[in-house]
């Protein structure tokens, strides 16, 4: 059954408000995408966000097998998409860009398999451990968008996934407070074994010390790392798309400016640029400068 202009038109609406509600940081590129990659790309986010929130806005205690089962139900949902019968408003607003770009099932179905990693486990011994986990939530969110983005040569998938990863780390490093309150730490164990931070000092917030600073300070400098690889990204995209994509990376490295510069403060407080500072990345976008 093909969905009315007026459920579209709502759908449409409901992943934009999504968007712009619980994705900021992306949204400030989002808006400046043509309107048909930006209503794409609404879709794809709302499509990513759903399974991410089904896993970290669980209760306290809540069921597992009862979360698992609503990942599963939400697979079942991008499956029955992808066959033509989305049932919801996020769906539906998918269903309507999949006849416009090749946005890969696998991508979408991987996600949902990272977000159940987070119900198996909330400890990573290696940093190849962790960066499975990140193959699977960030990397699969790039292959979902440079099908979006357009491409314009082979390198741009390996310069997405940098860029993905460099995204991924920045959250790790902005959220270790969070995640911590989660009973979550996505830095790698044998990391902090070589700095001299317990995961019970992590767990109590002891984190004003040499250690946990210098810590934090290999972990943002492993993401800028990857920010400084993802420079030839923007290059290899359709060019209506390029200053969207500067001006995403370019959010991220700065909030990653910001924890690296007091992760302490960072572990207690939420990292979120200035407003001034947000104007100063869409400029820097907009004029082509890298990400790093």
């Amino acid at each position: 059954m093909v969905p009315s202009e007026g459920t579209l038109s709502g759908s449409r609406a409901a992943v934009r408000r999504l968007a712009h509600r619980r994705g900021a940081n992306f949204s400030l590129g989002f808006r400046l995408l043509p309107p048909e990659k930006r209503r794409a790309v609404y879709a794809a986010y709302a499509a990513c966000r759903i399974p991410d929130d089904i896993v970290d806005e669980a209760e306290p205690g809540a069921d597992r097998e009862e979360i698992r089962r609503r990942l599963d139900g939400w697979a079942e949902e991008i499956e029955r998409t992808f066959r033509g019968s989305p049932g919801v408003p996020a769906t539906r607003a998918l269903a309507e860009v999949l006849a416009l770009y090749p946005i890969p099932k696998k991508a979408l179905l991987g996600l949902v398999d990272g977000c159940r990693m987070d119900l198996e486990r909330g400890r990573y011994e290696s940093f190849p451990e962790l960066e499975r986990y990140c193959e699977l939530v960030a990397v699969t969110i790039s292959e979902i968008s440079l099908a979006i983005f357009g491409t314009r040569d082979p390198q741009a998938k390996a310069h997405g996934r940098h860029l993905a990863m460099a995204l991924q780390l920045t959250n790790i490093c902005r959220d270790v407070g969070e995640d911590v309150s989660r009973n979550r730490i996505y830095l790698p164990l044998d990391e902090l074994a070589r700095f001299a931070v317990g995961e019970a000092d992590l767990l109590a917030g002891r984190v004003a010390t040499d250690g946990y600073a210098a810590l934090m300070d290999f972990q943002c400098e492993r993401a800028r790392g990857h920010f400084k690889e993802a420079n030839p990204l923007p290059a290899s995209l359709a060019a209506n798309a390029r200053p969207a994509v500067r001006v995403m990376g370019g959010v991220y490295r700065r909030v990653l400016d910001r924890v690296q510069r007091d992760p302490r403060q960072a572990f207690g407080a939420r990292v979120e640029l200035p407003l001034w500072q947000c104007f100063t990345v869409v400029a820097a976008g907009i004029l082509g400068r890298p990400f790093i």
